[in-house]
């Protein structure tokens, strides 16, 4: 997990738009891996969504979360980037969610200035807690650590809640904090995405949502203005269900799965993918094992 956290680290300090899809349960995890990917993020909004089947309103708690994570970063070759809410409470919390997070084996972890119950960034009625408040916390998140390279973004929903004016003034104080990394988080136009990037030296995410209130800029342009991340939060999310709502309207509408033989993977496929090979191999030479011993 160091190696992951360090290579995350020269990743994020390149400051070349890094893309990193969003995963919501093992599978997709995997499948972002596979595809070449060099990081996956844990998106909260599709944690509460394929565990709980509930919105992105903090339903989700620390406990869920943070299994969520070690279930994710298991089946990963490659750093984790998580979603840690508001850190579940104040600055103790979050020193708690950190150490948390930290054993389960994330490289990356963002901590929010909202407050609880907390929404997703891209809904409305945002409610921030004080300056203060969320400047302790990411201090707390920095000293709770253990790895030096395990990176705390900073994220702040101001612009939605106050204006973009408090969400930089948010940004410098948690850089000052010690923050790795910032998230402004909802930009409206591409005029305030502009002022966000000329405003830090600090490495700076986007969030890439569809259907959210930021501009969906191309990417080229978001890597011209030195953001470091480029975050596909729920796009994984989005698309399964969008095939399989379609999979299973086919299935009610004709009576019939035999037709729709070209919308699977191949169960071969499935299974490598999931590594049922690797597993009756090594199952496999236990068994010699014993015999020998025997």
């Amino acid at each position: 997990m160091t190696a992951r956290r360090a290579a995350l680290r020269a990743l994020v300090a390149k400051k070349q738009g890094l893309v990193v899809p969003g995963a919501y349960d093992g599978i997709s995890a995997r499948l972002v891996q596979d595809a070449g990917f060099p990081a996956v993020y844990m998106t909260g909004y599709g944690t509460a969504a394929s565990r709980l089947g509930l919105p992105d309103l903090g339903f989700a708690g620390l406990g869920e979360m943070a299994d969520h994570a070690r279930n994710l970063a298991g089946v990963l070759d490659v750093p984790l980037i998580a979603d840690a809410d508001t850190g579940y409470g104040n600055a103790l919390n979050v020193r708690r969610t950190v150490q948390a997070y930290e054993a389960a084996g994330v490289a990356a972890l963002h901590i929010e200035d909202q407050i609880t119950p907390k929404r997703c960034g891209h809904l409305s009625g945002h409610q921030i807690v004080p300056r203060g408040e969320f400047v302790g916390k990411i201090r707390a998140a920095v000293e709770a650590r253990i790895d030096p390279d395990l990176l705390v973004i900073a994220r702040t929903d101001a612009i939605s809640a106050v204006g973009l004016d408090e969400a930089l003034r948010r940004g410098e104080a948690a850089t000052k904090a010690g923050a790795d990394v910032l998230f402004i988080e909802a930009p409206r136009t591409e005029a305030q995405v502009e002022q966000v990037a000329r405003a830090f030296d600090t490495p700076l995410l986007y969030n890439y949502a569809p259907g959210g209130r930021s501009p969906l800029l191309p990417f080229a342009r978001l890597r011209a203005l030195g953001f470091a991340i480029i975050l596909l939060p729920v796009d994984t999310l989005l698309v399964a269900a969008q095939a399989m709502r379609a999979f299973l309207g086919q299935v009610k509408a004709r009576d019939d799965v035999l037709s729709l033989g070209d919308r699977y993977m191949p169960f071969g496929d499935f299974n490598d993918l999931i590594g049922v090979t690797a597993q009756l191999a090594l199952a496999e030479r236990y068994r010699d094992d014993d015999r020998s011993a025997t």
